[in-house]
């Protein structure tokens, strides 16, 4: 390593000479990366930056206990502290290699080698270049390949997204479960295919939003099982070549002792550097989890719609003006965005199922796609559940008077009356209230069909509750 009085030092690597600033952190792979790599516009997320550097933790660890520097303690200490800190998120901005690269991940785990043998060097008072004390080859990547360093740090990163989407999929489902609470005695009329059908009350309908958001939780919660199997010391393709047999009999056990996470080295280790498959069935449960929010999001807006010339039975907490030239107008904005987030989970299933097929015999090389796709709908997901939740949910009311006056006036409530009229007689009374332009409760009441009493306890929150209707004596419904 050589300087100039440019505030640059020069490194080499196999092309030639390279210049890094002075005090820079990366060094050669790094910068060639940057020049090469500008695709996404955006760095490696850094849940994969900060999950290389517990990987190489371990590795260093690992190494250390089979005897690795045990000439130079300082230069060990050095590294796992660096490591820490990768892994902590306090080296997040020396990492400075594009999302999409390509070279299967190699330019990411070389950066990160050169980020933490120069922070190391730091530690120890030294400046950064001083290759002769810390390596990032020969030290930081010891017994080590890219290919299984990246496969086991994504791994990793995506436990933690799903951890933390697992949250926010435990929250939004309490939600939901509080306003079936809140909304259990307001009587509605539900409807099949956008047409009035039969009655329901809110309560219900927001039961339903919690039942299918547990769903998603389980779902998601057993991607970890998927996630924990890795192919850490495998090295290149899977043989192991260039790492001793304790070194890959050990250092996944350090990795799970380190994380917290019960992580397990894959018993074909040829076979899990080849195969991606499990991100795609990882990828293909968020998506399920994407399409449960937008179903969700677009029913509250259609609910909420008008307020005054369409459904109005929600009332969504107002956010934000909603126009410009419209004085008054509010918008459903969070289930708005919530929807876009979940479209762009769908999109990034598709990069994932795409990239995974497009391996190639011992290694899938478009690994750093698969990254930065399943990583950004682990973050979106958790967000959309956050904002759904925060700013929408845990708001919610309803308009009772609108409910009950479209409970009164939809031909839907007629159904309700079959167990006292039968469904000839139902009949009669929708066909008297469309022709008279009265409601179903004005002529069932009115022409004395029915008592007051009996018309409201048919539709009585209790009895739309209810399960079918009671049995007749002998054991027979009516």
């Amino acid at each position: 390593m050589a300087g100039d009085d440019t505030g640059t030092r020069i490194e080499h690597d196999l092309l030639g000479p390279v210049a890094v600033p002075a005090g820079a952190l990366h060094g050669a792979h790094g910068a060639r990366a940057a020049a090469n790599f500008f695709l996404a516009g955006r760095p490696t997320h850094p849940a994969l930056v900060r999950a290389m550097g517990a990987v190489k933790g371990a590795a260093v660890r690992t190494n250390r206990e089979l005897g690795g520097w045990d000439d130079d303690p300082e230069r060990a200490d050095a590294m796992a502290r660096a490591c820490a800190e990768l892994a902590d998120g306090r080296l997040d901005g020396a990492v400075v290699v594009d999302a999409l690269q390509g070279g299967a991940g190699t330019s990411l785990n070389l950066a990160v080698c050169e980020v933490l043998a120069n922070r190391a060097l730091v530690l120890m008072g030294l400046e950064p270049g001083r290759y002769d004390r810390v390596d990032p080859i020969d030290d930081l990547n010891r017994h080590q390949s890219t290919n299984d360093v990246f496969p086991t740090a994504l791994r990793l990163a995506a436990i933690r997204g799903v951890r933390a989407l697992d949250r926010e999929l435990v929250a939004l489902q309490e939600s939901f479960q509080a306003a079936e609470r809140r909304f259990a005695d307001v009587v509605k009329v539900g409807r099949t295919q956008l047409q009035d059908a039969v009655l329901t009350t809110v309560g219900r309908s927001m039961g339903t939003y919690a039942e299918a958001f547990n769903r998603d939780r389980w779902r998601v919660y057993k991607c970890e099982e998927r996630l924990r199997v890795v192919n850490l010391g495998g090295t290149a393709i899977g043989t192991g070549l260039a790492a001793p047999r304790r070194y890959i009999f050990r250092v996944v056990d350090v990795l799970r002792e380190d994380t917290g996470i019960g992580f397990a080295r894959a018993e074909n280790l040829v076979e899990a550097t080849a195969n991606a498959d499990v991100f795609v069935e990882v990828s293909g449960i968020l998506k399920a989890c994407a399409t449960s929010l937008w179903k969700t999001a677009s029913d509250l807006r259609l609910l909420a719609s008008g307020p005054d010339a369409g459904l109005g039975e929600l009332r969504l907490p107002a956010r934000q003006a909603g126009s410009s030239i419209m004085p008054g107008k509010v918008n459903p904005v969070i289930p708005e965005a919530v929807t876009q987030a979940a479209m762009r989970v769908i999109a990034n299933d598709v990069a994932v199922t795409t990239a995974c097929a497009s391996g190639s015999l011992e290694l899938n090389p478009f690994l750093p796609l698969v990254a930065d796709a399943l990583l950004d709908s682990l973050d979106l997901l958790a967000r959309a559940c956050d904002a759904l939740r925060r700013l929408c949910v845990d708001g919610l009311e309803v308009d009772e008077a609108r409910c009950r006056a479209h409970v009164e006036g939809a031909t839907a409530t007629a159904t309700a009356l079959i167990p006292a009229l039968g469904y000839a007689g139902a009949a009669e009374v929708v066909a008297a209230a469309r022709a008279t332009g009265r409601t179903v409760r004005d002529v069932a009441v009115g022409e004395g069909r029915l008592t007051a009493e009996a018309f409201d306890a048919l539709v009585s929150p209790e009895a739309v509750r209810r399960l079918g209707m009671p049995d007749a004596p002998g054991g027979k419904g009516r």
